[in-house]
């Protein structure tokens, strides 16, 4: 990681965040404490973490044990000066939206552990976006874009449908403006998640995405 950090840095480009494997979810696994140093030798700043799912015990004392192994890693992050954070996701994941992330964050030390919004997710399962991000503002580290919309599968259940940014139900004007209200200078991480385009379609659509949201930002000078 420093390494290919140094090659990033040569071409003046920098590595704010890294994203681990979705089942590193403990300081506890044996290359967690390597892998914080690593980014605190490379200057990387945040390390999205893997997904805590709800146990068959329930929520409550599932919470329980995800808070124990968030304060694993904030030790790791007050050794290292890197720190961990948790994204939104939809499902059973613990932390799923704005309010249930606080269940997870309320009493830890802001510099030592952090929030990764997903606004496509929050456009599933979460608050109206003036509220989610202020339920989360005093942990917001860093913010994922993409856009998302509910599908009806053929089995009758519904899933999530990834589309192109400006194509799905999410409001980018809108949290483009909070954003800029709040003055967040973190990390956009762009989720570029178009499996379904072959390979060079997928570096095209990014690109068309980074227009959409550039062209809201000129907008709002």
């Amino acid at each position: 990681l420093p390494a290919a950090a140094r090659m990033f840095a040569d071409q003046g480009l920098s590595v704010p965040l890294i994203t681990t494997p979705g089942d590193f979810v403990s300081a506890d696994m044996d290359y967690a404490e390597s892998l914080f140093a690593a980014c605190a030798e490379a200057g990387v700043k945040l390390v999205k973490l893997g997904y805590w799912h709800m146990d068959a015990d329930g929520y409550w004392p599932t919470l329980s044990r995800c808070r124990q192994r968030l304060e694993g890693f904030a030790k790791l992050a007050e050794k290292t000066g890197v720190k961990p954070v948790v994204h939104n996701h939809s499902g059973s994941t613990m932390g799923l939206n704005s309010c249930a992330m606080m269940h997870i964050m309320e009493g830890f030390d802001p510099s030592l552990v952090g929030v990764f919004a997903d606004v496509g997710h929050l456009s599933m399962v979460g608050e109206p976006y003036p509220m989610a991000f202020s339920i989360v503002r005093g942990y917001l580290s860093a913010v994922a874009f993409k856009d998302l919309k509910r599908k009806k599968n053929q089995d009758g259940t519904w899933g999530i449908e990834v589309l192109p940014m400006g194509l799905g139900v999410g409001n980018f004007p809108q949290v483009m403006q909070i954003l800029k209200e709040i003055a967040f200078d973190g990390p956009i991480s762009f989720h570029c998640e178009y499996g379904f385009l072959p390979p060079e379609s997928i570096i095209h659509q990014c690109n068309i995405d980074t227009r959409f949201i550039q062209g809201i930002v000129d907008k709002l000078g």
